[in-house]
C-alpha cells in the first residue's frame, strides 16, 4: 500500500495523471479504524502509519478469491490464514526528513489487550474471530458483509496491540492481501533483488537461484513470505520486506515505473481497488503531497529490539521474546517522537538529553577484516559521538558493546546507531561517558557501510553479490 502512496505523490509531482488523482483515492476501501478527527494534525507532528500484509483469501469486499486466483497467486501452503505476515510501523514526518520503516516479526510474543500473552500476528484473527460469533448472533448472514464487519474488529485490535507494544499512537493503517500484492508489483513491473545463495522452499513456494533478479507476482510473493529453510526463519523473511519495499520505493520515485501514456496508474487502481483497506479519516492526496519531499534515499528501515527466537510459550509453540520497555525506548528513540527514554520505573534514563552529551566511543576490531574499526568509527562520528582511536583487539566471535558501569542508555544509543543487533552490557573498567565496540566474526562484512550498520543479517562473503552490493544493485540477503 506504502507503494501506491509513493506512486500518487509522483502522479502529482509529474502532472500527467492529476486530473483522475481523485479517482485514485476513492478506489479505496476505507473503514473507521482509528478515532482521529478527520484533518487533524498528529500531536507530535509526523504521521505514524501501521503497515499491514494479510495472509488472506478474499479480496477487500470481503469475496473469496476464485481458485483461479488463488492458483495464480501459488502462495504454497497456508501458514495461518488471516494471520498478519508483514508488520511495519512507518514514519513519515511533516518537515521533509527521514522517514523510517519498523518491522514488527510476525512470531513476537506480545500481550494482546483483551486475549494476554500471544504471538503478534494473531491479534487480528482472534477480535475477528470474536466479532464473526457476535455479527452471527446479531442475525447477519451475509458472507461478504461477515467478512468486512469482522475484519474491522480485527484491525481495531492490532492497532490496540501495536500501539500497546511500541507506545506509539498510529494515526493511519493501510492493509494489503496476497492478490494486492500480486497486482502491485505486476503494475510496476517487478523489483531488482540479490539472494547469497538459492533458495527452494515448499511453503512459500519460493523457487530461486543465487544471485541478482527481477521478481513480480507470484514469485515477488514468495519471496516476501519465505521464511522456512532460511539461516533466520522470520528474521531473515523480515528483512527481505524491507529490502523489497526500498526497492519499490526507489523505483516509484525515481519515475522509472511512471511515464506519459502508462498504464501503471491503471493497473494500481485496479489492485488498490481489489484489495487495500485504508482508514476513513485519511487523506490520501493530502498525504501523496507531504511525500513529495520523501525522497529514495530517505526511506530507512529497522526492527524492533527481540530476545530469544525460540521462546517456549504456554500454547503458540515456539516464539520471539520481547520486552516492552526495551521496545518502546527503541521505537521512541528511533523515530524521534519527542518522548525521552525510560526506565522500568518510568524515570529518564541516563545519558539522554537531561543529562551529558554522546559518550566517547572506542571501536576495536576483532576480526581478521582489516578497515572495520575505522569504518564504524566514521559511522559513529557522523551521528554526533565522540570517538576514540580505532584499534584492534583479540579474535571473537560475537561482536559487543561495553559501556560504563550504570551508564546503560549510553549502551543502547551505540547499539542503535549500529542498527539495533549487538547485545549491550556495563563494563566495571571503563571511565565516566566511555563505550567500547567489539566487532566479533558475526559483524555483517558484505554490502555498502549503510546497509551492515542498519542490522542486515551476516551475508555471505562471495563476491558476485558483494559486487552487485559495491556497484549500486540491490543488497544481497539471505
Amino acid at each position: 500500500m506504502f507503494l501506491s502512496l509513493l506512486s500518487a505523490a509522483v502522479l502529482i509531482a509529474t502532472g500527467y495523471y492529476w486530473r483522475i488523482t481523485d479517482s485514485f483515492a476513492n478506489g479505496v476501501t476505507k473503514a473507521d479504524l482509528i478515532d482521529t478527527p478527520a484533518g487533524e494534525k498528529p500531536a507530535d507532528g509526523a504521521v505514524d502509519i501501521l503497515l499491514v500484509g494479510m495472509d488472506s483469501r478474499v479480496d477487500a469486499q470481503g469475496h473469496p478469491l476464485s481458485k483461479e486466483q488463488l492458483a495464480m497467486l501459488n502462495a504454497g501452503k497456508e501458514d495461518g490464514q488471516l494471520n498478519t505476515d508483514t508488520l511495519i510501523l512507518i514514519r513519515i514526518p511533516n518537515d521533509g526528513g527521514k522517514a523510517v520503516g519498523v518491522s514488527i516479526p510476525r512470531d513476537s510474543y506480545v500481550d494482546i489487550p483483551g486475549y494476554g500473552q500471544h504471538k503478534i500476528n494473531s491479534a487480528y484473527l482472534r477480535a475477528k474471530l470474536d466479532a464473526l460469533k457476535r455479527l452471527r448472533k446479531d442475525g447477519m448472514t451475509d458472507q461478504a458483509q461477515l467478512e468486512v464487519e469482522s475484519n474491522k474488529d480485527g484491525a481495531r485490535n492490532l492497532i490496540t496491540t501495536v500501539n500497546k507494544l511500541t507506545g506509539v499512537s498510529i494515526d493511519h493503517y493501510a492493509e494489503v492481501n496476497l492478490l494486492g500484492f500480486y497486482d502491485i508489483t505486476n503494475a510496476i513491473g517487478g523489483i531488482d533483488v540479490c539472494l547469497n545463495k538459492a533458495v527452494k522452499d515448499s511453503y512459500s513456494g519460493a523457487n530461486f537461484p543465487a544471485g541478482v533478479q527481477t521478481l513480480q507476482g507470484a514469485p515477488a510473493l514468495a519471496f516476501v513470505r519465505q521464511r522456512h529453510g532460511l539461516p533466520n526463519s522470520d528474521f531473515d523473511r523480515v528483512r527481505r520486506q524491507q529490502v523489497f519495499m526500498s526497492g519499490m520505493a526507489k523505483k516509484v520515485i525515481s519515475g522509472d515505473a511512471l511515464s506519459p501514456g502508462s498504464d501503471t496508474l491503471d493497473n494500481l487502481q485496479a489492485a488498490i481497488a481489489k484489495s487495500v483497506v485504508l482508514d476513513r479519516n485519511w487523506d490520501i492526496m493530502r498525504f501523496a503531497q507531504q511525500m513529495l519531499k520523501i525522497t529514495g534515499g530517505n526511506l530507512t528501515f529497522d526492527t524492533i529490539p527481540t530476545g530469544r527466537p525460540d521462546l517456549k510459550t504456554p500454547g503458540d509453540g515456539d516464539a520471539i521474546e520481547i520486552n516492552p520497555t526495551e521496545v518502546r525506548n527503541f521505537v521512541q528513540g528511533l523515530l524521534g517522537g519527542g518522548a525521552q527514554p525510560t526506565t522500568t520505573s518510568g524515570a529518564p534514563a541516563p545519558g539522554t538529553d537531561q543529562q551529558a552529551a554522546k559518550p566517547t566511543v572506542t571501536v576495536l576490531n576483532g576480526t581478521s577484516h582489516s578497515g572495520l574499526a575505522a569504518e564504524v568509527t566514521d559511522t559513529l562520528s557522523g551521528q554526533g559521538f565522540k570517538t576514540g582511536e580505532p584499534g584492534t583487539a583479540a579474535t571473537r566471535a560475537k561482536s559487543v558493546i561495553r559501556y560504563a558501569a550504570g551508564e546503560d542508555a549510553n549502551g543502547t544509543a551505540v547499539v542503535k546507531a549500529l542498527g539495533g543487533k549487538i547485545a549491550a552490557e556495563p563494563d566495571a573498567n571503563l571511565g565516566k561517558g566511555k563505550v567500547t565496540v567489539l566487532i566479533g566474526k558475526d559483524f555483517p562484512t558484505t554490502g555498502t557501510q549503510g546497509q551492515r550498520l542498519a542490522g542486515d543479517a551476516l551475508l555471505d562473503l562471495d563476491p558476485g553479490p558483494r559486487l552487485a552490493a559495491l556497484q549500486g544493485g540491490p543488497p544481497c540477503v539471505n
